[in-house]
């Protein structure tokens, strides 16, 4: 009798902490009613995708339809609170977080930024960008070091990632503003500045289209990516819960991983 009490009794503890997790893994991935109208009043999830920025997402030039991996991401958010997913591309970063800001947006992905958490809460990271310099075969510089030096003129995407990081990190250089992270090497080579600035596989796939440049060696900078809702809603702390535990979900599932490959994304990582 002693020996079946002790087999039901431990038994029963193993079953516990199981069902403790799957409570709540359950209760961090569910939505209430206040908090979804909160994050999408118009019955419609409205998402921001800038297409400034290769590796998250593209535009097919025939159909027009966006594909990438946050567009994967939010049509699976969309999937789990029930509403339909309305794409709304934006040539810029910048632009985007305009968007969110004048509330004509539910959601977008940029880089986590503190310049822009002033009105956007962000979710953990999903992938990590490395952010490098370009420059022509005929220039001196070798290392990222050497960049921020008194008489050197840095182009980088106005409003973009980069741009916000520069502005703040560099202290002898000069930063001149493409009007895009797209147009950053095509003002480059007509002459602007000596240095390009960007996603380092955005300046190797533009640098495809011109001889030559090359790279310096590294990185300057790594970009987190995330998830980004307007403060200005009154339910985004739990809007903000719910979407950074299906963001862990996603990168721990293999979700995130599997996008990448189908999209082919190079030098890009899942977040840790």
């Amino acid at each position: 009798m002693k020996s079946l009490l002790f087999l039901i009794t431990s038994l029963a503890l193993l079953c516990l902490p199981q069902f403790a997790i799957s409570q709540s893994s359950a209760t961090m991935k569910t939505i209430d009613s206040t908090s979804l109208t909160s994050f999408a009043p118009t019955g419609t999830l409205r998402v921001g995708i800038n297409l400034g920025n290769p590796i998250l997402a593209n535009e097919d030039l025939a159909s027009k339809n966006l594909y990438g991996v946050t567009i994967d991401i939010a049509n699976e958010i969309g999937k789990r609170i029930s509403l339909p997913v309305r794409l709304i591309p934006f040539k810029t970063a910048g632009a985007t977080v305009d968007a969110v800001k004048t509330g004509d947006i539910d959601l977008v992905f940029v880089a986590i930024d503190p310049v822009r958490g002033a009105d956007i809460s962000y979710t953990p990271a999903y992938i990590q960008i490395e952010g490098a310099y370009m420059v022509k075969t005929s220039s001196p510089l070798k290392t990222n070091a050497e960049v921020d030096a008194a008489g050197n003129e840095i182009v980088v995407g106005k409003g973009s990632a980069y741009d916000l990081y520069l502005t703040r990190e560099i202290k002898n250089a000069t930063l001149l503003r493409a009007a895009s992270s797209q147009a950053v090497i095509d003002d480059f080579m007509s002459g602007l500045g000596n240095v390009a600035a960007g996603v380092k596989q955005q300046l190797e796939s533009d640098a495809k289209r011109y001889e030559g440049l090359r790279m310096l060696p590294g990185r300057f900078m790594v970009i987190n990516q995330a998830i980004g809702i307007p403060k200005a809603r009154s339910s985004y702390e739990t809007t903000n819960a719910f979407l950074s535990s299906v963001i862990a979900e996603l990168k721990q599932s293999g979700f995130v991983a599997e996008s990448m490959k189908r999209h082919n994304i190079q030098g890009a990582k899942v977040a840790d």
